[in-house]
């Protein structure tokens, strides 16, 4: 299946790149790295914004792992009339720029972002190394340690416990590796649909396997025909 054509972007004049019909503002968190490239030829996140159109439908309730620069949540947000979008990011130094693009998109009354990380079970704060590129941001203090320009404190909470009060029926998860340990240990059985972004790279053939069984114990089935590349959907009752 042939996926459909970017929208078209453009550089607006107060001050914000267009993608796909979400605003995001300009900031020297853009100007390295490949994500300002990405969001004027309207490229950015390409794989998974094409399944989240696609999957994610009026009246779900959204859980996000991974809120990047907040372009997913505020796509849903736009494009969809959800009940919410509950969205998580570990790396603080992102937060303002996040709350800047859903305010600017009109959508912060229903996204609500949070500076913490889920882990299979609640603990105590773990160090996050931001570095000069936030792409490259991570847990890791082993790589790339000569552009790391902070360490923070992040709050660790129980995954199960942010479901539990949550209640999704929708998850977009882009955790950067985490997902082989996170996702099996996740109650995944309320969930309707799932858009993974896999990094094999980094988690291996075991990785893999370990999600698509947790989705599949939970009664979600590979979607091929909103899966491309590395992302993967999930779907209960096709």
């Amino acid at each position: 299946m042939t996926p459909p054509a970017p929208m078209a972007t453009d550089l607006a004049p107060k001050g914000y790149l267009s993608c796909r019909g979400v605003k995001i503002p300009r900031a020297p968190i853009l100007s390295a790295g490949r994500a300002r490239k990405a969001l004027r030829e309207g490229s950015y996140e390409r794989k998974e914004a094409d399944a989240v159109m696609k999957m994610v439908a009026d009246g779900d309730r959204v859980l996000e792992l991974g809120t990047g620069i907040g372009f997913m949540s505020s796509l849903i947000a736009v494009h969809k009339n959800v009940a919410c979008v509950e969205t998580y990011e570990a790396n603080p130094t992102l937060i303002p720029y996040i709350r800047q693009v859903h305010a600017l998109n009109g959508v912060s009354n229903r996204v609500q972002v949070h500076n913490a990380l889920l882990a299979p079970t609640a603990g105590d704060p773990v160090t996050f190394y931001e570095r000069r590129n936030f792409l490259a941001s991570s847990l890791d203090a082993s790589s790339d340690t000569k552009n790391i320009v902070a360490k923070h404190q992040i709050t660790v909470l129980g995954v199960n416990d942010v479901i539990a009060r949550v209640a999704p029926n929708v998850l977009i998860c882009d955790i950067e590796g985490a997902e082989a340990d996170l996702l099996p240990a996740a109650d995944l059985s309320g969930l309707r649909i799932a858009i993974v972004e896999l990094h094999p790279q980094w988690i291996g053939q075991a990785g893999v396997q370990a999600v698509f069984d947790a989705f599949h114990k939970a009664g979600l089935t590979y979607w091929p025909k909103a899966s491309e590349g590395k992302v993967v959907t999930f779907r209960k009752g096709w």
